[in-house]
């Protein structure tokens, strides 16, 4: 299996968290209904179906707050659910924050994902803020593998919101983005390995992002109900998750996704959002196997061995004209990135800037013993420089092996992700079908469209989508090897391209679901929304 984090449970080290039920003016919501059994309101939010709670949270800064907040739990967001378990959002808005009473009527709203793996997520049995994300038994069925994706770093417990700071500790931003004074939605999602009685896959691709997006459609018809600016939606969601909160910002309203929402009774409203935070994306899955044999095809294994070069040589060439036929060029006035320049551009406008910032950081005396250890790095005039060469020697064994995506023998979670019916797994490139059947094999007639509908990098390049959004928060760790660092460059570069505001940088050192500046993500989201706290 080839997915980074794995859905699981959900991060809530780091903050204290001390939820305590108060006295509140309705019961929580619960689901709206059976499949195929709308009614003309079964799509309004219900603001008074809601608990109160009271917990403590730690902001990035170290400095504790009481904040009381009501908590809207498990309200199903489309009226014709296959599994209203997934197809369910929490809603969590402030009330007091350290004893002052808030106006969160237009504050901007986070909608965090917690997709791990490409993994079911559910919010149902969260208890409070930043508590969902946990995959299971998918409601009204007998069975679901939740086996966690081989790839898995390790790093991190959960999808969207299961991030790790630099002392290691759990960062949740729903909490952060509620101790801010915003309105906090977070959504749960079918996923790959839900089946049904009968053996059928009902949650593969491209059911989690027409989730998300009915999630986002029910927030938007609902305005005036559900607290906060619905017009200053920001994604969050890291790994897969990150994936589909960069898929949510670039396809916005794309009508290609019209007959999949109708089809489970979506909002008729706008999935339009206002911004995307991304955290180490696992996406452009169809160019992924040459984007990582470029990055990390020499570097070792976990066991010391090589990959298979003929193959590794095969993909990697793959990507050079991959890369050619997107004609990006890099920020900074870099120029068209190709095959032969993007080892110059990832150190230059990356890797060297990010070990500066993390060196600079450092007192004199760990400076000096970091650099000891490694040498590879010239540490001049207050920067640092090094080869491409050194700086993958540096990183060390690769996560994945070769294919890392789509696996010769569809092990890995994106196999099971382009599943279909009854089939569990299915080869979603030529070059790894014909490699197992052939040279005449053809890929199932279905995949092309789905592999779009997946796929952020067509919503930028192919034809730029006018609703997308145009602000891009981008983090990965530099020791992050679940994808190649191109992926998430070349989304930055589209991106760039098009006019839209772009953040990206690297975190040094780092590995698969850092995030060592949640404080100032929360603050770009108050700067790009204009947004200032209201107090009553």
């Amino acid at each position: 299996m080839g997915i980074g984090a794995t859905a699981g449970v959900a991060a809530a080290g780091g903050i204290a968290l001390t939820a305590q039920a108060s006295s509140g003016t309705g019961a929580a919501s619960g689901g709206s209904g059976a499949a195929g059994a709308a009614s003309s309101d079964a799509l309004a939010f219900d603001k008074d179906a809601y608990t109160t709670l009271t917990t403590t949270i730690t902001d990035a800064d170290g400095a504790d707050h009481e904040v009381e907040y009501r908590f809207h739990k498990a309200v199903t967001y489309v009226a014709a659910p296959v599994d209203e378990k997934y197809q369910c959002l929490n809603v969590s808005v402030p009330v007091r924050i350290d004893g002052t009473a808030v106006d969160a009527t237009d504050a901007p709203i986070l909608f965090a994902n917690s997709v791990g793996g490409y993994m079911p997520s559910s919010v149902a049995d969260a208890t409070g803020v930043g508590g969902g994300g946990a995959t299971g038994m998918p409601g009204g069925s007998p069975s679901a593998s939740t086996a966690p994706s081989a790839s898995a770093s390790g790093e991190v417990a959960s999808g969207g919101n299961g991030m790790v700071n630099a002392q290691g500790g759990m960062v949740s931003l729903p909490k952060l983005a509620l101790a801010a004074g915003y309105v906090v939605v977070e959504p749960g999602a079918r996923g790959r390995t839900l089946v049904d009685a009968d053996g059928t896959y009902y949650g593969v691709a491209p059911a989690a992002i027409v989730d998300l997006k009915a999630a986002v459609r029910y927030v938007r018809s609902n305005k005036g109900r559900i607290p906060g600016d619905v017009d200053r939606i920001v994604s969050s969601g890291t790994s897969a998750g990150g994936a589909l909160s960069s898929l949510l910002g670039a396809s916005g309203d794309s009508p290609l996704y019209d007959k999949l929402l109708a089809a489970i009774g979506a909002a008729d409203a706008s999935d339009a959002i206002f911004a995307t935070g991304a955290w180490c994306p696992i996406t452009d899955l169809e160019h992924a196997d040459g984007a990582y044999e470029w990055n990390w095809g020499t570097n070792p294994t976990s066991s010391g061995s090589t990959v298979d070069q003929a193959v590794s040589k095969e993909l990697r060439s793959q990507f050079a004209e991959y890369q050619a036929s997107l004609r990006l060029k890099g920020l900074n006035g870099f120029g068209t990135l190709t095959a032969r320049n993007y080892d110059e551009y990832l150190v230059r406008q990356y890797m060297e800037p990010s070990a500066t910032r993390y060196l600079a950081a450092l007192s004199d005396a760990d400076r000096k013993s970091y650099l000891a250890a490694n040498t590879f790095i010239t540490w001049s005039g207050g920067r640092a420089s090094f080869s491409w060469a050194d700086f993958l020697t540096h990183v060390g064994a690769r996560k994945k092996s070769t294919p890392a995506f789509d696996a010769f023998d569809l092990s890995a979670g994106e196999n099971n992700l382009f599943g279909k019916g009854t089939a569990k797994a299915r080869h979603f490139t030529l070059y790894s079908l014909r490699h197992e059947n052939g040279g005449s094999a053809r890929l199932d007639s279905d995949l092309p469209a789905t592999l779009h509908l997946m796929n952020p990098m067509p919503f930028l390049t192919e034809r730029p989508n006018p609703h997308r959004t145009k602000h891009w928060w981008i983090r990965l760790g530099t020791k992050d090897s679940d994808t190649s660092h191109t992926v998430s460059a070349n989304l930055a570069a589209a991106a760039n391209a098009l006019g839209d505001e772009v953040d990206h940088l690297y975190y040094w050192d780092e590995g698969h679901g850092a995030n060592t500046d949640p404080g100032d993500f929360i603050k770009w989201i108050a700067r790009i929304t204009n947004h200032t706290p209201k107090t009553k």
